[in-house]
């Protein structure tokens, strides 16, 4: 997975590809998303390097294809998405196109629902997600981030919601999501200014979880993502179900549907399978049954 990362943060290094599979025959948005697997890890690459990976409409389109395919397939536990380059994870949506798809009310509507599905795919993914962050991770690219699990950063990144500076506005999911994270204060200070903060000032506010070394990113992620993958799934879709149902207004809450979950964990053989596990001193082999 380290080596994978790595080719995929610098196209032009492409001699080692051998620990990386391409995933299934799809050819996602011209190939401006990218979908692999490593062992358990899926991976997602926002694949238009030279526009810092602003998002197209087909690359919205993509990027749900992938989401729902990861979403199926039992042998991917953990998700990564992340920007090839250096310059960006993603720099937000193509502006040109925004103003193309805005200029004909026919043409808007159908932009929405393409990109509403793209959001709705993400806010549901049952497994967890990281953001691996470099460069600018700006507007909706931030809002892609926030609605990941976990988010890692390179010390070189650079965070931003500039929609009071273009007259556009970012949904409830995300505002939610911002707020929860941040607090009220920091969230309207960055909704409000549109102005860029640095990496240390995102961990320090807690827009981010961890800041590391730029060359040392791609080893970092890659280890959290290979833990999550090697422990037990049924544990963690509780866990990810508890969370999500934490941040939903009271009246939407559903607890039972997270005790369900949770006694879910203490039927399965992969509950056995950690105790014996435990008991004999050695690495357990999770299933997810």
């Amino acid at each position: 997975m380290r080596r994978s990362m790595d080719t995929h943060t610098q196209r032009e290094v492409r001699d080692n590809m051998d620990q990386v599979q391409r995933y299934g025959d799809r050819n996602y948005a011209e190939g401006l998303i990218r979908a692999e697997i490593d062992d358990g890890v899926g991976l997602i690459t926002f694949d238009r390097p030279r526009k810092r990976n602003a998002m197209t409409l087909a690359m919205w389109d993509g990027f749900r294809e992938v989401l729902e395919a990861f979403d199926r397939d039992p042998a991917i536990r953990v998700v990564v998405m992340t920007g090839a380059g250096h310059k960006a994870f993603l720099a937000g949506a193509d502006i040109d196109e925004l103003e193309e798809h805005h200029a004909d009310p026919a043409a808007q509507q159908d932009y929405e629902r393409r990109t509403g599905q793209g959001w709705a795919a993400l806010a549901s993914f049952s497994k967890p997600i990281i953001a691996r962050i470099r460069g600018y991770c700006l507007g909706n690219g931030l809002a892609l981030a926030l609605l990941a699990d976990i988010r890692v950063a390179a010390h070189d990144s650079h965070f931003g919601m500039p929609g009071a500076r273009m007259g556009t506005g970012y949904g409830y999911p995300v505002i939610r999501r911002l707020v929860g994270l941040v607090g009220q204060g920091h969230a309207a200070k960055l909704l409000y200014t549109g102005t860029r903060i640095e990496a240390d000032e995102a961990q320090r506010i807690g827009l981010v979880n961890e800041v590391v070394r730029d060359q040392d990113l791609s080893d970092v992620v890659a280890d959290m993502a290979r833990t999550i993958a090697d422990n037990a799934p049924l544990p963690i879709a509780a866990s990810k179900l508890a969370i999500a149902d934490m941040l939903k207004d009271p009246g939407a809450q559903d607890d039972e549907a997270v005790h369900r979950a949770v006694d879910a964990c203490l039927d399965s053989n992969d509950y056995r399978e950690g105790r014996d596990a435990y008991l004999q001193r050695r690495s357990p082999r999770f299933t997810g049954t």
